[in-house]
């Protein structure tokens, strides 16, 4: 079985590629950047494949013959939709590590297309969104009559350059929450909020993250808001950001963002990676006033990705995932999580 790793040389791709390769995988290295493409793959002794996601004859050619392609290129808003293109036509499984809510909102409505083709799309298999699917699937299962979920996470350390320049896309964006089982903008008041993550309270605030989409999907609870801790640094910069929001939803100032952060942002080293911790929250309320709490510790972000991604590729390679749009905890169950080493449950 053999799969395709695209944007392999990436922060998060050339983390995925080496771990494929430590655990006796022989993916194939591919991206639009042949010298970074070959170097890679002379390090690693992997094939490689260059080519550009704009030319959607080449990208079929190309995935044709391989059983899953894993895209860890961000950002995914640009580079999901070619590739599932030639997945569904190929009969290739597709997934990904994006967190983008609305690539997930994207490929769930290709869900019919994707099962009439037996091919299983599976977006969001890295810390966006494994932990927090796994958590709301948990929660479910001790409330069954939940109509309300609210998730979040606490996470140390940077981002890599993929991850901030999908955020620089993002910024001045309307806050969205789902109620009624469709995303509408959230209200001021309900925008933040305290919560004890893990290691006692934080001031968090609403953001878009996939889990909007997800969790619905895992769930069918038609109420979600998703959170972020906010560090006191951040907390600050939002206020002071507020009156230039308008600003920020600019073109022109997008790219020069966006250049700053290609030029300047790496991603955080192994030692860092080592040293990091991320805390994952999830609180289910029913009609009826029950409330049910669960919460998670594991380790870096980063490095939570590399092992939930590998281990979701994996299964699928196996034939243990269906076809058509599916979710890390509608695929394999709230337990998925646990595959990744240094996983606790805080609340059990």
């Amino acid at each position: 079985m053999t799969l395709l790793v695209y944007g392999a040389y990436g922060y998060t791709g050339a983390l995925v590629s080496r771990a494929a390769v430590d655990r006796g995988t022989d993916p194939i290295l591919a991206g639009r950047d042949g010298d970074a493409l070959r170097e890679l793959g002379r390090d690693l002794r992997c094939s490689v494949r260059e080519f550009d996601l704009s030319i959607p004859e080449a990208v079929t050619e190309t995935v044709r013959d391989v059983d899953a392609v894993l895209n860890c290129a961000g950002p995914f808003a640009s580079t999901a939709a070619p590739l599932v293109d030639a997945c569904v036509e190929t009969g290739t499984d597709y997934l990904d590590v994006t967190g983008e809510f609305r690539v997930f909102e994207a490929l769930a409505a290709r869900d019919a297309e994707a099962t009439a083709a037996d091919v299983t799309l599976l977006p969001g298999v890295g810390f966006d969104v494994v932990p927090t699917d796994c958590v709301a699937a948990a929660l479910l299962d001790r409330l069954p009559d939940a109509t309300a979920l609210a998730l979040g996470f606490d996470a140390d350390g940077d981002v890599s350059r993929g991850t901030a320049r999908t955020a620089v896309r993002g910024l001045g964006e309307t806050v969205v929450a789902r109620r009624g089982g469709a995303l509408v903008s959230l209200p001021t008041d309900e925008r933040e909020r305290r919560i004890d993550f893990g290691r006692g309270e934080r001031p968090a605030a609403a953001v878009p993250w996939g889990d909007l989409v997800t969790a619905a999907h895992t769930t069918g609870v038609g109420d979600v808001t998703v959170y972020a801790a906010l560090p006191p640094r951040v907390a600050r910069l939002r206020r002071l950001a507020r009156p230039v929001g308008p600003l920020l939803r600019t073109r022109p100032v997008r790219w020069l963002l966006d250049r700053v952060v290609a030029a300047r942002v790496e991603g955080p080293t192994a030692a860092e990676r080592a040293a990091n911790r991320a805390f994952v929250w999830g609180e289910a309320r029913t009609d009826a006033g029950e409330v049910a709490v669960e919460r998670l510790r594991t380790p870096d972000p980063y490095d939570l990705t590399v092992e939930a991604s590998l281990a979701a590729a994996e299964r699928v390679l196996a034939g243990d995932a269906p076809s058509g749009f599916t979710t890390p905890a509608g695929a394999f169950g709230s337990s998925f999580v646990d595959v990744v080493d240094g996983v606790t449950w805080l609340d059990r």
